[in-house]
């Protein structure tokens, strides 16, 4: 058959239509396909991240087990094990590792919360707590702290893209995935401990509505301004960026041009609740007491008086010292002030007065109950008391407790902070200080 010069053109014409349509049809199934396996990626990338923050919690969380001294503190404790494992193992679900047997992981996440919760229904029966007991939840403690530390490098794998999440198809390429990593960790819980039981301070602090801002007279833009000024050592004409802030605490919001530098003024009472000068800190050539020194001295100035400082870090040349509202020798940790200073010259980069503006006023603190002799009692055994004083702590219900605040060491070393009722002699919260050459902070 003979084909005209014309319609052999408009095959050839067709043939590259058709091919342009299927060539520009498989870069949009590539496409998408790239884009779910991100879709994908990001997904079991936020897992991991949950799963290693939720290893890290139990951990955290067996340590206080053994420091505890009652069975209300390990019900408490226990109910939080609970918790945490169960969100580990449902991070731990979301990973692409369903054909490994992970039965021994599981168990694991499984039994540090039952264990603890069997444990704690013996003491709150009125039952002591057995050597053996103590020895079972430290070496809980022990491999979950072996646990975290791997569960944390196995992350920092797979940013790195030493390990990959899932495989792409291209196998001689591909770098080994997150399946083998897992592979290690069963494999290490040969020296688990065998396990035989029955059955299988607070963030909210600033929900409240501001005592001290509640019934303060109002005051204009213009005396915020004032006062913002004063306070950051600043002609007020740098700030030519005026916004408001609303919510539980309204504020006249002050920024220079460029936005390197932002100051909040309550509009009721006319506080300096909060402001951020957005510098580098080149290098830290102050020492921790000297920066400190620096924070006291700034909140002597503004005028706030009575704060003792708790606790401190150094980050990148910027140390952010805590401070707790001190009333008659009673620390409260409810009344929170923060300060940073830039360890290159001293100069303050930061302040937050939030928790202090929430949080104080003029208290009728109420005399302890028990003596401090007999807070003590309380005090787990196994810690060795270092010192002890009185400290008013938020509890979750906004609510204020009057305790005795006991400094103590075990027997690693490590120091810890015990917190008795000053009214019940009830245990009600224990912290770990975490302490480094960069300052303390609690867990």
């Amino acid at each position: 058959m003979d084909i005209s010069k014309r319609n052999a053109v408009r095959i050839v014409s067709f043939t590259v239509a058709v091919v342009g349509v299927l060539a520009v049809r498989n870069i949009q199934l590539m496409s998408s396909e790239k884009r779910a396996l991100r879709s994908v990626n990001y997904t079991y990338s936020r897992a991991m991240g949950d799963l290693c923050d939720a290893v890290e919690n139990v951990s955290d969380t067996l340590e206080k087990e053994l420091y505890a001294g009652s069975g209300k503190m390990h019900q408490s404790l226990a109910v939080k094990l609970y918790r945490e494992a169960s969100s580990a193992k449902a991070a731990l679900s979301q990973l692409p590792i369903e054909e490994l047997q992970l039965e021994n992981t599981y168990k694991f996440l499984s039994q540090v919360g039952n264990y603890s919760m069997a444990v704690s229904e013996r003491l709150m029966n009125g039952e002591e707590i057995t050597d053996e007991e103590y020895e079972n939840i430290s070496s809980l403690y022990d491999f979950s702290k072996e646990l975290s530390e791997d569960m944390w490098e196995l992350e920092s794998s797979v940013n790195s893209g030493e390990i990959a999440l899932t495989q792409t198809g291209s196998q001689q390429s591909d770098p080994p995935t997150v399946t083998e990593g897992f592979s290690d960790f069963e494999g290490s819980f040969e020296s688990y401990p065998s396990l035989i039981y029955d059955g299988p301070f607070s963030d909210n602090i600033m929900e409240r509505t501001p005592r001290m801002t509640s019934e303060a007279e109002n005051v204009s833009q213009t005396k915020a301004l004032e006062r913002c000024s004063l306070g950051l050592n600043m002609n007020s004409t740098v700030f030519t960026d005026i916004s408001e802030v609303e919510g539980k605490m309204p504020c006249w919001r002050f920024s220079n041009e460029d936005k390197t530098v932002a100051c909040e003024v309550t509009k009721q009472g006319g506080y300096i609740s909060y402001f951020l000068k957005s510098r580098i800190s080149e290098s830290t050539e102050l020492t921790n007491e000297q920066g400190v020194k620096a924070a006291e001295d700034f909140l002597d100035d503004l005028g706030i008086l009575s704060m003792k400082t708790t606790y401190y870090e150094n980050i990148d040349n910027v140390l952010t010292v805590n401070f707790a509202y001190n009333d008659l020798d009673v620390c409260c940790y409810t009344d929170l002030i923060k300060v940073s200073v830039a360890m290159d010259d001293g100069e303050i980069l930061g302040f937050d007065a939030k928790g202090f503006l929430v949080n104080h006023y003029d208290r009728d603190i109420p005399e302890a109950d028990i003596s401090q002799s007999r807070a003590k009692e309380s005090v787990s055994p196994r810690l060795e008391i270092v010192s002890g004083r009185l400290a008013l702590i938020p509890t979750d219900g906004l609510e204020e407790k009057l305790c005795y605040e006991f400094r103590c060491r075990a027997e690693n070393g490590r120091n810890v902070l015990v917190y008795i009722n000053a009214q019940t002699a009830e245990e009600e919260q224990i912290l770990i200080l975490v302490e480094s050459k960069s300052g303390t902070l609690t867990v």
